[in-house]
C-alpha cells in the first residue's frame, strides 16, 4: 500500500452555484452578517451593486475540492491520513455574486515524498470564465498506527 496517491499534474474539479441558502448558511455558522453578503439595498449603492458571497466561502469550497483529492488517493488505497496544513496566498480577485456558479480546480503542483506532503494550486473561475480567486494548499500525509484498531 502506498503512502499517498499524488502526482504533479493530478487534478479535480468542482463547481458549484452560489446561492442565497449558501450565504445565509454560512453567514450563520460564522457570524459574518457583514452588509456585503446580507443587505441588498445596502450593495445596490455599492461599485458592486448587489451583493457578493463570503471570501471565506470560496475557502470552504477550495476545501471541498481537496476533500476529493484526498478521496481519490484514498479509493486507490493509501497507509497514510491526509490532513491539511492550510491554505497560503488566497487573493480573491473579482466579486463572487449570489447565483454565479464557481469552478474550483485543484491541482497537485509539487509533491515531497520525504516529508510526506503535497502542495496545490488552485483557481476558482465564475461561469464567464473569469479568475475569481486563487490559492495554494498543503496537505500533510500521516502515517497510521501500525496494528491500530480499524
Amino acid at each position: 500500500m502506498k503512502e499517498m496517491h499524488a502526482q504533479i499534474g493530478d487534478s479535480v474539479r468542482f463547481a458549484k452555484t452560489v446561492g442565497e441558502t449558501d450565504v445565509y448558511l454560512f453567514a450563520g455558522v460564522t457570524g459574518d452578517f457583514s452588509g456585503n453578503h446580507v443587505n441588498e439595498e445596502f450593495m445596490k449603492k455599492s461599485k458592486y451593486g448587489r451583493r457578493i458571497a463570503h471570501g471565506a466561502l470560496l475557502v470552504g469550497f477550495m476545501s471541498t475540492a481537496s476533500t476529493l483529492m484526498i478521496d481519490r488517493s484514498q479509493s486507490q488505497g493509501i497507509s497514510t491520513t491526509p490532513v491539511s496544513l492550510g491554505y497560503d496566498r488566497i487573493r480573491f480577485l473579482a466579486p463572487v455574486f449570489l447565483g454565479d456558479t464557481i469552478e474550483v480546480v485543484y491541482t497537485i503542483s509539487e509533491v515531497d515524498e520525504e516529508r510526506r506532503r503535497t502542495r496545490a494550486k488552485i483557481e476558482v473561475r465564475n461561469q464567464k470564465d473569469e479568475l475569481v480567486s486563487v490559492a495554494e494548499h498543503l496537505l500533510k500525509w500521516v502515517p497510521d498506527e501500525t496494528g491500530a484498531a480499524a
